[in-house]
């Protein structure tokens, strides 16, 4: 019986579900015909897989080919099908022996010469291929990214001839080398020394990378805001090899990405505020993970937070808390990771001179009012910590002392954030409540503070909690085993800009 079998993936939000791809040779006129709900681009294999199958020097069969791609109900996009169906084809003709191809999983997209194009999402698939011990062919192009797996055998082909003789002797293609890039830290092109003044907003920065907390800069133009946010990942633990590979495997789903980042350098995405709901957590008709995902591991910076658009901000609300985005459509259902540092940053009024002492403010009150409203309550009741970034003195540019570096900061950071993981397993800003009630005690004239201010303020159960957190991260940082009342009272202090 002229039938093959080839295995490869397909991609369903950050998954890779197994798909058979099965090619059947048959008496009848000419014909080629893909079942098993293909889209446009697969479809389109049937003239990309002839052309290379004839300029590779094989024969294309003039018979009738029925092209399964299974299972029938899963949709298939891109070109990545286009190598197991060539495959499957030379396969089912005779052409090739069909017996060894049970043993690899294969990923490309093919020029009409038959040379093999780089496809998206073959990290997720490779991670998912190692756990049924096949050997994986990929695309060159594609060979940077997939280095970062270990204890996979991945073979880098260059074109179908390639593949085909690796096929019939075994030794064709070498197996890819192994990087040790994933662990090794980056360096940035900024550092936090380059920031003159604002000791303040630096120190609730610092505060923010030991316990992954939200944080939101109030201040007139040109104060720091967003340099400040840029500096944060410089100051953040640097990613461990799991964290590296899954913020790879986002950004090996996204069409148009050359090169994906394969250090432990922490992702920053600062998109524009005229950005989308579905630019920002995601969608399409058919699901691409947005920059809330993309910022996965990392920061997600959102500068002139008003000038978001309201029910962008709310659908943010869901996957601060999470940690992950679901996305729905009638036909299918993809979930993205979304495991992101909140930093926002915003003016004090319309105008951006409240409370300057250079500048006069021109908005009324119901234009200030008006202009704080664009932002939601829901909302802000999420972020952790309110900096005020005042415009520095014209003396604090002269200073002789150079402020800390990065490097300082980073080593204060994550001995914190150790002290956090050997107790929790988690950062402080993630922690669940009942896990919080036992390491989040407090004395009793604490207590009576923090309910007082809750009280004063009108603040919620949330605000509540979020304080309790923020005074646990200030605890380890000064490597106090409890929450002592100085801890309690600083974290108190930044929240009192959300009343």
């Amino acid at each position: 019986m002229s039938l093959a079998h080839v295995h490869t993936r397909a991609l369903a939000g950050i998954n890779a579900p197994e798909v058979s791809v099965e090619v059947h040779v048959s008496n009848g006129l000419p014909a080629l015909s893909i079942v098993g709900l293909p889209e446009t681009a697969v479809k389109e294999s049937r003239d990309r897989v002839r052309s290379a199958i004839i300029n590779s020097g094989f024969e294309f069969p003039a018979r009738r080919l029925t092209i399964n791609l299974a299972p029938a109900d899963l949709p298939k996009e891109g070109g990545r099908f286009d190598l197991p169906i060539a495959l499957g084809i030379l396969a089912a003709s005779g052409q090739i022996d069909k017996d060894v191809l049970g043993e690899y999983e294969f990923f490309g997209e093919l020029s009409l010469g038959g040379a093999l194009q780089p496809v998206r999402g073959v990290l997720p698939s490779i991670l998912q291929a190692q756990k049924l011990n096949r050997s994986i062919i990929i695309p060159e192009h594609n060979s940077h990214e997939a280095s970062l797996i270990r204890c996979a055998t991945i073979y880098p082909a260059q074109h179908l001839l390639d593949v085909t003789r690796h096929l019939l002797d075994g030794n064709a293609l070498h197996s890819l080398t192994i990087t040790s890039e994933a662990v090794e830290m980056s360096r940035y092109g900024v550092d936090m020394s380059e920031v003159k003044g604002q000791a303040h907003a630096k120190r609730a920065l610092e505060i923010a990378a030991a316990g992954q907390h939200s944080l939101l800069f109030i201040g007139p133009p040109g104060t720091g805001k967003s340099m400040l946010a840029e500096r944060l990942p410089t100051i953040m633990p640097p990613m461990t090899e799991q964290e590296t590979l899954e913020t790879a495997a986002v950004q090996s789903l996204v069409s148009g990405v050359q090169k994906v980042t394969v250090n432990a350098q922490r992702p920053y995405r600062a998109p524009h505020h005229t950005a989308s709901s579905v630019a920002l957590v995601g969608g399409g008709s058919n699901p691409r993970p947005g920059e809330i995902s993309l910022a996965h591991n990392g920061v997600l910076f959102l500068d002139e937070l008003p000038e978001f658009d309201r029910r962008v901000l709310d659908s943010l609300r869901e996957p601060l808390e999470t940690g992950h985005i679901v996305i729905s459509r009638a036909a299918r259902q993809a979930e993205f990771p979304a495991n992101v540092q909140l930093i926002a940053a915003m003016n004090p009024c319309p105008c951006g001179y409240l409370g300057d002492s250079r500048h006069a403010c021109t908005d009324t009150p119901d234009q200030i009012q008006r202009y704080r409203g664009r932002i939601t309550g829901p909302f802000l009741d999420r972020i952790d910590l309110y900096i005020e970034v005042p415009r520095i003195k014209p003396a604090e540019f002269q200073g002789q002392q150079s402020p800390e570096d990065s490097v300082t900061i980073r080593e204060r950071v994550v001995a914190a954030r150790q002290r956090q993981l050997q107790r929790n397993g988690v950062a402080n800003g993630k922690l669940r409540p009942a896990r919080m009630k036992q390491v989040c005690t407090i004395a009793p004239a604490d207590e009576k503070l923090l309910l007082a201010t809750t009280e004063k303020f009108g603040l919620s159960s949330r605000a509540h909690d979020r304080i309790l957190r923020v005074a646990r991260t200030i605890a380890d940082i000064a490597g106090s085993d409890g929450i002592e009342t100085p801890h309690l009272t600083e974290a108190i202090g930044y929240r009192r800009y959300n009343k």
